[in-house]
C-alpha cells in the first residue's frame, strides 16, 4: 500500500522523542529548534489544526496557491492514516509525483511538508484524530483541490469502495 516510488528531499519524516517510567511515558511532539537545526526548517508556524475523521474518510488533495502557500507539519494523535503528498512544483524533476507514508500514534512519525506540495490522506482505522501545524492561515478564495483517484497521479490508496469525500474533494479537478 506504500508507495516509495519517489523520495522527495524536501520532504522530512521524523519521530517523537519518548521517555518511560514507573508512571508512563513523556513525549516531545516537536522540538523546532531540532528541526531547524536537523532539516534546516525555517517555517514558522502560526497555527495548529485538529481534524477528526472516521475510517475511509479521505481528505485531499488539497493546496493553497500564492500568497497563502502554507508549509505544513502533520502527526497522528489517534488511529493512523495513509499519508499522500505530491509535487505540484513545476520546474520540479518529480512535478506530478507522490510520496505516501503510514502516520500513527503508534509509530510516533510526523511528516513536514514545504510549499509547493499537495496533501491528501485517508483515515486507516475505526477513528482518526490529525493534528497539523501551517505556516499560514486558511484561505477559502486561494485553496485548490485536485481529485484523490486522478489516473494521471496514479495514487495508490487500497481498498477504495467505501472513501467518504467532502464536497470539494468530489468537485475537485484532475491534475492536468
Amino acid at each position: 500500500m506504500i508507495n516509495n516510488f519517489v523520495k522527495f528531499t524536501q520532504i522530512k519524516i521524523f519521530k517523537s522523542k519518548k521517555f518511560y517510567d514507573n508512571r508512563g511515558c513523556f513525549e516531545i511532539d516537536i522540538n523546532f529548534l531540532e528541526l531547524k537545526k536537523k532539516f534546516k526548517v525555517n517555517n514558522k508556524f502560526i497555527q495548529i489544526n485538529r481534524v477528526v475523521s472516521k475510517k475511509n474518510v479521505l481528505r485531499g488533495i488539497h493546496y493553497q496557491i500564492s500568497p497563502y502557500q502554507q508549509s505544513k507539519i502533520i502527526y497522528v494523535s489517534k488511529g493512523k492514516i495513509l499519508d499522500v503528498v505530491v509535487d505540484l512544483r513545476k520546474n520540479s524533476k518529480t512535478y506530478g509525483k507522490y510520496y505516501s507514508t503510514i502516520l500513527s500514534k503508534k509509530n510516533s512519525k510526523k511528516i513536514y511538508i514545504p510549499n509547493g506540495f499537495g496533501h491528501a490522506y485517508k483515515c486507516l482505522s475505526k477513528n482518526c484524530e490529525v493534528i497539523y501545524l501551517t505556516s499560514g492561515k486558511y484561505s477559502k478564495k486561494h485553496s485548490r483541490f485536485i481529485k484523490w483517484n486522478d489516473k494521471n497521479l496514479a495514487i495508490k490508496w487500497g481498498q477504495n469502495k467505501k472513501v467518504i469525500l467532502s464536497k470539494n474533494d468530489k468537485d475537485a479537478k484532475n491534475f492536468k
